[in-house]
C-alpha cells in the first residue's frame, strides 16, 4: 500500500513539475519525425516501383516498424535521465529525504514506489508512440505480433535503465549531475556490445552481453527469446538492489 501511495506522490510530481511535460513532447516531437520519414520514405519506394511495374515488398513492419522502434530506443537514452534524475536527488537538495527515511515506510517501499513512478511516466511515452502504429493499422495490415514483441522489448529495457538511473539518483542531490551521470552510464551499457565486435575473447562476449542494445536486437526483430528477459530482468532487480543499499547508507548517515 505504502508503495503505491509513494508511486502516485511521485506521479503527481511529475505532471506539476515541466519534466513530464517536456519529456512526452520530446518524446512525441522525435517519434513523429522518424516515422513520418519512415512512412514517406515507404509510400515514395512502393510508388516508383509501381510506376517501374516492378514488384515491392510491402512488408510494413520490415520497412517502418522495426526502424522506428530502433530510433526511438536510441531516443530513449537521452529522455530517461530525465525521468530519474530528481527521484532522490531533489529529495536531498530540499532536505526532505530526513522527513522520508523518519517515517514508518522500509526502504524498499520507497524504492518500488519511485521506480515505479518512472516507469509509469514511460509507459504513458509509448502509449504516444502507439498512435503512430494505430495510423499504420487504419491503413495498412502490420503484424501485431512482432510491433507487440517490440514494445515490451521497449519496455523492459526502459525499465532496466530507469532502475540504474534511480541508483544513480541516490548518490547525488544535483538533479543535472544525476541526469548527466545517469546519461553516461546508460550510453555506456548501450554501446558495449561494440566490444564484441572488435574482439572475440571470453571478456570481450562478457562485456558485449552487457549490453542493453544487444538483448533488444531480438525484441526489435519480433523475437521473444527468455535469455534476454531474464537479462532484463535481472538487471532491474541489481539496480533496486543497489538503490536499497544506497538509501540504506543514507539513513545511517542521517
Amino acid at each position: 500500500m505504502n508503495t503505491f501511495t509513494i508511486c502516485n506522490k511521485e506521479m503527481q510530481s511529475y505532471f506539476r513539475s515541466p519534466i513530464a511535460y517536456t519529456v512526452i513532447a520530446l518524446w512525441a516531437l522525435v517519434g513523429g519525425f522518424f516515422f513520418y520519414f519512415g512512412l514517406s520514405f515507404f509510400v515514395q519506394r512502393s510508388m516508383e516501383s509501381a510506376m517501374q511495374g516492378q514488384a515491392f515488398p510491402m512488408d510494413i513492419n520490415e520497412w517502418i516498424v522495426r526502424p522506428l522502434l530502433s530510433n526511438v530506443n536510441v531516443v530513449a537514452l537521452f529522455l530517461i535521465p530525465m525521468i530519474t534524475m530528481r527521484l532522490f536527488a531533489e529529495e536531498k537538495r530540499s532536505g526532505t529525504i530526513e522527513l522520508l527515511m523518519t517515517s514508518p515506510i522500509n526502504d524498499i517501499e520507497i524504492v518500488l514506489g519511485k521506480w515505479l513512478a518512472a516507469v509509469g511516466l514511460y509507459s504513458i511515452m509509448l502509449g504516444v508512440s502507439v498512435l503512430h502504429m494505430a495510423i499504420l493499422f487504419r491503413y495498412g495490415q502490420p503484424d501485431w505480433r512482432p510491433l507487440a514483441v517490440g514494445y515490451l522489448g521497449l519496455l523492459l529495457q526502459g525499465a532496466c535503465l530507469l532502475s540504474i538511473g534511480t541508483f544513480i539518483s541516490t548518490c547525488t542531490s544535483n538533479q543535472i549531475v544525476a541526469g548527466a551521470i545517469g546519461f553516461a552510464v546508460s550510453l555506456l551499457l548501450f554501446v558495449l556490445n561494440w566490444v564484441s565486435e572488435f574482439g572475440s575473447s571470453v571478456t570481450d562476449r562478457v562485456i558485449g552481453y552487457l549490453s542493453v542494445q544487444a538483448h533488444f536486437e531480438s525484441f526489435s526483430k519480433g523475437v521473444l527469446d527468455s535469455k534476454d528477459i531474464v537479462f532484463y530482468v535481472t538487471m532491474i532487480i541489481l539496480g533496486l538492489f543497489l538503490t536499497s543499499r544506497s538509501l540504506e547508507s543514507v539513513r545511517w548517515r542521517a
